[in-house]
């Protein structure tokens, strides 16, 4: 840790007065109990040392005295290994308890809140933001259970994780020790519950009335209904319009206009999530029954739910000892930040991306625009009318009901037996969202993990369809790593990027599903060409991502204000250095419209890496039986990023599979 964060630390360990982080353990105490207990077990002095010296850094003055330590490690080591397996298998079924009847709680407790059930009231906004499970690792605390993990199963490095091999046991054991590593209070654990789903309500309410904008002349662009969520609507609202040719030009610009007063927090507060304004976002002016409105802007609100996600984290700061870069990049995704920084650069500065942007300039037959980053024209999808893709939706379906009736067939269509399908099936539930989508995961077996999309009155239109489709992979990773993986410490997947690559993989096949097939000869070159794009796009926004958080450690105590500058400034020196030598556009703030990046703080590195995984995965099922395979990689569980995908496809995780293939791909296009 450097003089900084030193600093940083000793800083939010004082504003919390005299709270007590360790009993701090005199190193004679602890040494001496780590003599006695490898007298009796000699062959494990080195795991034994390990496991007293985290116990004991852990321990707190109200978990007892020296002795009380002593006492506790002495008589708590396991020192044989049957006794110990079953013991292991004992905590495993506990843990799954745990985890699983608080994660229905949770569903319980935010269910108007997430799911499309009518106006929210005060009182359900105070019940998804109450965390049930905060105090749960104080107790486990307090009941020395904590301890008693820690002691017998204490954390291995990434390095040693990567050298298990094929033992499954060895595997499960190493997670177990990933359980107990860090102590924070019930009083922070549940502030920052609630600072989050604050900040997830802010978003899931950032809905943009396009019916209302107007253009220069008065004229209205969009359907007097439609109404889009920022920011994932708004981009997909530019896919779209790619297929409308001059007049899709004009709305993209439009939206372009609207992200940008978002971005900067020009955007009239007013016109956030209401009907009842005309705004047009070229001049900022806006009006109420034809009378022109005075000025009132958001401001900063946007970047001050940031802080408010970052001021969170830094209280768990001060309790652990790192920060929240560190934590969500070495301990979460088991991936350095560096590392994920010179992949992100290494990919951003490919000459052959500069040849990709002539193709689309060819293809448009204009010059690129900085919404270009979404460009959707090498897809089949970009040929279609939406409107007749949304018609062909709401018909199959009008309902959560219909949507959760059709997941088998969705997925016999995708090859799995009907035995399988159903099996998998059965496991999913689908609900109607109120923001844009997502998956909810089961915690044990016998619950089922939840899919969730948006669906309007008249049936789910297409933008629906595509995000439900995409949460479906994910409710097929949910489900295969849980119920299909031998030791419950190793459900799961090893960080988000690999659930995000299953959830791509299904989305591609989305139209597909609708029975529409593409017979272009060049049809895998163009699906290259698309998936580089994407990719192109979404590690510029990851490394934006990651700016903003080491800006905001490196300026702790700064305003909204200041946040909100900084991050336009961000943006614009990223886009300069990645993206205007290949556009010929400088200072486009584009990247900071994500959403992402206020409500799931430092999320976005998973899409990029999701997008190379997925890359790999589909290259490796080529000729291969998807329904098959997909169950084998997915069973895997949570091994360590780069063992599971050298045992899911046999390479290690690199972008230079897509360069080499877009290579040959250019070469043919030429």
């Amino acid at each position: 840790m450097n003089n900084k964060l030193m600093r940083l630390f000793m800083l939010m360990a004082s504003l919390f007065g005299g709270m007590q982080l360790s009993a701090t353990i005199p190193p004679s105490v602890v040494e001496a109990t780590i003599e006695q207990l490898s007298s009796r077990d000699v062959a494990h002095q080195e795991m034994i040392a390990r496991g007293v010296k985290q116990v004991a850094n852990l321990w707190q003055q109200t978990d007892g005295d020296e002795e009380a330590f002593r006492n506790f490690c002495l008589n708590s080591y396991l020192a044989d290994e049957a006794e110990k397996e079953q013991i292991f298998l004992k905590i495993s079924d506990y843990m799954e308890g745990i985890q699983g009847y608080y994660n229905s709680m949770l569903l319980r407790l935010q269910r108007h809140f997430s799911l499309d059930t009518g106006p929210l009231h005060r009182i359900d906004e105070m019940f998804a933001a109450f965390s049930p499970s905060s105090h749960l690792t104080d107790d486990l605390y307090a009941s020395k259970i904590a301890f008693f993990v820690a002691l017998n199963f204490p954390k291995l490095t990434l390095a040693e994780k990567e050298q298990l091999g094929d033992d499954r046991k060895a595997w499960a054991y190493a997670r177990m020790g990933d359980l107990f590593t860090d102590r924070i209070p019930a009083d922070i654990l549940q502030a920052e519950a609630s600072v989050l789903s604050d900040v997830e309500l802010y978003i899931a309410n950032y809905n943009i009335y396009m019916g209302h904008l107007r253009n220069n002349k008065g004229e209205a662009l969009f359907p007097e209904e439609m109404r889009l969520l920022s920011h994932w609507n708004l981009r997909d609202e530019i896919k779209a319009d790619y297929a409308l040719g001059a007049k899709g030009l004009e709305k993209q610009q439009m939206v372009y206009e609207v992200m940008k007063r978002i971005i900067t927090q020009e955007i009239p507060a007013a016109v956030i999530n209401s009907d009842q304004y005309e705004w047009n976002p070229l001049t900022n002016q806006y009006w109420q029954s034809g009378v022109e409105q005075a000025a009132a802007p958001e401001g900063a609100m946007r970047y001050q739910k940031l802080l408010d996600c970052f001021h969170a984290k830094q209280r768990e700061d001060a309790v652990v000892g790192t920060t929240y870069i560190d934590r969500k990049f070495n301990d979460l995704m088991e991936i350095s930040v560096e590392d994920a920084e010179r992949l992100f650069d290494s990919f951003l500065t490919a000459p052959e991306l500069k040849e990709v942007g002539k193709l689309i300039r060819k293809r448009l037959g204009r010059k690129l625009q900085p919404f270009d980053i979404w460009y959707d024209g090498f897809k089949t999808r970009s040929q279609l009318d939406e409107e007749e893709l949304s018609r062909q939706t709401r018909a199959l379906y009008p309902n959560a009901e219909a949507v959760e009736r059709d997941l088998p067939e969705i997925l016999k269509k995708l090859g799995f037996t009907p035995e399988r399908a159903d099996y998998l099936a059965s496991k999913i539930s689908v609900d109607a969202a109120r923001g844009s989508g997502h998956a909810w995961p089961s915690r044990m077996k016998g619950d089922n993990s939840r899919l969730r999309t948006r669906i309007a009155a008249g049936g789910m239109d297409y933008k629906g369809y595509n995000i439900a489709i995409h949460e479906f992979g994910h409710n097929v990773e949910e489900t295969i790593s849980l119920y299909d993986v031998d030791y419950y410490l190793l459900a799961g997947i090893p960080n988000d990027a690999f659930t995000e690559a299953l959830a791509f993989i299904f989305q591609h096949r989305d139209l597909e599903l609708l029975g529409i097939t593409n017979d272009n000869p060049e049809s895998e070159a163009l699906e290259l060409l698309d998936r580089v794009w994407g990719l192109y796009e979404i590690c510029g926004v990851s490394m934006l991502d990651i700016s903003v958080w080491k800006w905001m450690y490196a300026h702790p105590n700064c305003t909204a204000e200041e946040l909100r500058d900084a991050v336009i400034d961000l943006a614009k020196g990223l886009w300069n250095r990645y993206y205007a030598p290949v556009y010929g556009i400088k200072d486009s703030p584009l990247l900071a419209i994500y959403s992402h990046m206020i409500s799931y703080p430092l999320y976005l590195s998973a899409y990029a890496f999701g997008h190379i995984i997925q890359f790999q995965i589909e290259d490796y099922l080529k000729g291969k039986d998807f329904a098959t395979e997909v169950s084998r990689i997915y069973s895997q569980g949570r091994l360590t990023p780069n063992v599971w995908i050298q045992k899911a496809t046999g390479r290690d995780l690199t972008a230079e599979t897509m360069l080499t293939a877009l290579r040959e791909v250019l070469k043919r296009v030429k």
